[in-house]
């Protein structure tokens, strides 16, 4: 596994709607291609600060759902570079969902959020091409872009019946 890069976006800069720094070191122009690249796959965990008072779930903060869904649209490389063993993108991605469940469950002091399934595939479906995108950026074999494919596919609980 490459090195994890943690990059946090402040309260002032999610309310503002601001990501102006992370796209000038992660944006599309800015990125490196071939092996440096690709070293770059699974490595990006992106987290939120300054809302650690707050007792709701981040996925039920409107300023972070909304500062989620402005990073997908502007940034939809989720796929490639976010870290498949963290709890993070499944929460940027619950962010950018319509609809959660939450249920209380009995003697447990949390709720446990349930999300539809297809809504997830309709979500991520939309970051495959620029995963993919990434991934020839970066000069990956035909086989290692199914692995990945794969892997996010299982990351999410999703079943994966593709054949290489």
């Amino acid at each position: 596994m490459n090195d994890l890069i943690f990059y946090q976006f402040s309260r002032d800069r999610v309310e503002a709607g601001d990501m102006k720094d992370f796209l000038s070191r992660f944006g599309r122009y800015r990125l490196p291609v071939g092996r440096e690249l690709a070293g770059m796959m699974d490595s990006l965990a992106l987290t939120i600060s300054g809302y650690d008072d707050d007792i709701r779930e981040v996925y039920a903060i409107p300023e972070i759902r909304t500062f989620y869904r402005q990073l997908w649209e502007r940034w939809p490389y989720w796929l490639y570079f976010c870290n498949l063993e963290t709890e993070n993108l499944m929460m940027m991605v619950m962010c950018c969902l319509d609809s959660l469940d939450a249920m209380k469950v009995k003697d447990q002091p949390q709720v446990k959020v349930s999300i539809n399934p297809l809504e997830v595939v309709r979500f991520i479906s939309g970051g495959f091409v620029p995963m993919n995108e990434m991934c020839e950026r970066a000069g990956m074999s035909e086989r290692q872009i199914f692995d990945r494919t794969k892997a996010v596919f299982e990351y999410f609980d999703l079943p994966f019946d593709a054949e290489l």
